[in-house]
């Protein structure tokens, strides 16, 4: 068994194909820099698929149908085409159609597109009919062969309020002149919780038996990160079949569905929730979390790729004098931490706190950041909090580190024998490997030991990674100087000056203050180690800072301040626990040696 230092080297190398894959496969080349464009002027004509039957009970049920517009309309035209009702909350605000009776225009008041305050706000609902169209839809379906009228999307309902505001509901009404009459009432709190109860009155003679059924529906293919660090797409905590994740590139593959399209058809969930989320921004149903439900993930792949997150519950009677009610609740908003665990504790929602994507290492990621906002509560500042954590996690692995680099000092005074071993037993590796151990046990030595600092580590690192990639509360949170966004890259960059020279560098070349920092405190650590004697490693080791350093030049700043520090800390605690072992502490050396090294080139 060699030294620990292969090992080391190999996790190293490991650690490094990871963030190389993240950042070559996965990250965007300048996250949120802009918006996906505007992806068609026009489409051609799209029917809406058949909806399955929700288990047997419930009658076979036809999903109303709507055909998209050879042109479309912006969303001017669209918004002006219908009358509405006008959503104003404390954190929202837009408009439901009264044609149709979608939630199909929401505006996040506290949240806009830069950095810029006068920006505009971020827009995340759009009416039907315009690009990139966005909403919610709620109908009532009716078994096959019934001849019962029903609200569709040419249904102009009639309202009580012209403005829906946490204070009062509207109710929208609609007579379909067959002795039924449906009612909507539509509530919204303070945040960003809807609650929709669909009713229905049989004013005659006649009964029906029908079937809620709501869908969000979402017309292109969004923009998404495409990383395995986040999840972006259909998501939903289906009852007892637990987490369900489906990414639009997955459900364009997915398994043919009954009625058309492709993707997921989940039977019979109790509790939890479905629906759609971005990065940032999420929509999805919640029903009654007693109560049984169908929900299916679709793709329909045409001249316009379709999504649908819709939701089926139990089928319902109506008869006179016994009305039919069926009451869901759809959040539409920012996926804050607080907010999402605040619904998830006060309305009970099964595992809502998934419509966050916390990751593998959940145990650690969201204790990670609740500490961080701990620290931002009390500095008011994400970034120092991002410092105060990095230090407390330093001070926790502390003993670990003190221990492997204990056992470090050992191996580095035994060095002389096992250069002797391996001398003795050249021609002779098994030999070797044994007379190897047999030292390490008489010296007490655990050759492994400074592997296990950095392998316990490294869900830390993701847990922090992670954290600052994922939650909102990062996004246009500032640092100090020209770091505004720890969500975005350094805007800066050393091929224009940082600057000064009025020229935007390509992406690959967005090399900016904070990961030349970076750079330099990574090629400082790996100086506090002798240099390797394979000239190979010599190679690698050499280069590694300077492809780490255009690696982390596309990364949110957070993550590389978070870097830079960790690696300050590491040379300084490395330094002062290698001195008080009494190990040799190659820094100086190796410094002087590089210097030279230059000089001679130079010269």
């Amino acid at each position: 068994m060699q030294d620990s230092k292969n090992l080391i080297l190999a996790i190293a190398l490991s650690m490094a194909v990871l963030v190389g894959w993240q950042y070559f496969f996965g990250l965007p080349m300048l996250e949120g820099a802009k918006k996906q464009a505007e992806q068609m002027a026009q489409q051609s004509a799209q029917t809406t698929p058949t909806t399955p039957t929700q288990g047997t009970a419930t009658p076979s049920a036809t999903a109303p149908s709507t055909t998209a517009p050879s042109t479309l309309l912006s969303r001017e035209e669209a918004l002006a085409a219908s009358p509405r009702v006008i959503i104003d909350t404390p954190k929202l605000k837009g408009s439901i159609s009264l044609k149709g009776g979608d939630l199909d225009d929401i505006a996040f008041k506290s949240y806009r597109e830069t950095v810029d305050p006068q920006s505009p706000n971020i827009v995340f609902f759009s009416p039907d009919k315009t690009p990139n169209a966005y909403f919610a839809r709620f109908f009532w379906l009716a078994a096959q062969g019934s001849t019962i009228e029903l609200p569709s999307i040419t249904t102009v309902w009639t309202s009580d309020s012209d403005k829906l505001t946490t204070e009062k509901p509207v109710t929208l009404s609609w007579d379909n002149g067959q002795g039924f009459l449906f009612k909507r009432v539509i509530a919204v709190d303070d945040l960003y919780m809807f609650s929709i109860t669909d009713s229905v009155e049989a004013t005659g003679a006649a009964s029906a038996t029908l079937v809620p059924y709501s869908v969000i529906r979402r017309f292109n293919k969004p923009h998404v990160v495409g990383t395995y660090v986040l999840h972006e797409g259909f998501v939903g905590v289906l009852g007892d079949q637990g987490l369900a994740e489906l990414t639009y590139d997955k459900s364009d593959k997915g398994e043919a569905l009954a009625g058309g399209g492709k993707g997921a058809h989940y039977k019979a969930a109790i509790g939890g929730f479905t629906g759609i989320t971005d990065k940032y921004w999420a929509a999805a149903f919640i029903p009654d979390q007693s109560q049984t439900y169908d929900a299916t993930y679709r793709a329909i792949d045409g001249t316009t790729h379709i999504y649908e997150a819709d939701m089926m519950l139990p089928a319902a009677t109506v008869a006179p004098g016994a009305p039919a009610t069926s009451t869901k609740r759809l959040f539409v908003g920012a996926k804050e931490v607080k907010t999402v665990d605040g619904y998830a504790a006060s309305l009970s929602i099964k595992r809502f706190d998934l419509l966050i994507d916390w990751g593998w290492f959940y145990f650690f990621t969201k204790p990670l950041f609740q500490l961080m906002e701990f620290f931002f509560h009390w500095t008011g500042n994400f970034g120092i909090a991002i410092l105060i954590v990095t230090v407390l996690v330093k001070a926790a692995f502390f003993p670990l580190a003190n221990k492997s680099y204990a056992s470090m000092a050992k191996m580095k005074a035994v060095q002389p024998q096992m250069a002797a071993i391996r001398e003795r037993f050249a021609e002779d590796k098994v030999k070797q490997q044994q007379e190897l151990m047999e030292l390490y046990k008489k010296e007490r030595i655990n050759p492994i030991a400074g592997c296990w600092p950095m392998l316990i580590q490294i869900p830390v690192f993701f847990s922090l990674y992670k954290v600052i990639y994922v939650t909102i509360e990062m996004r246009h949170a500032p640092f100090f100087g020209w770091i505004q966004d720890l969500a975005s890259p350094d805007p800066t960059t050393v091929f224009n000056l940082f600057g000064l020279i009025p020229w935007t560098p390509p992406t690959m070349l967005m090399i900016g203050i904070w990961p030349l920092i970076m750079g330099v405190t990574m090629w400082l650590q790996m100086k506090m180690n002798p240099a390797p004697t394979d000239p190979v490693q010599q190679t690698m080791f050499a280069w590694m800072p300077v492809i780490f350093t255009f690696m982390l030049g596309s990364f949110p700043a957070g993550l590389v301040i978070y870097w830079t520090w960790n690696n300050t800390l590491s040379v300084a605690q490395q330094y002062l626990i290698m001195k008080r072992h009494g190990v040799q502490i190659e820094l100086w050396g190796n410094l002087s040696n590089s210097f030279k090294a230059l000089t001679r080139k130079k010269s």
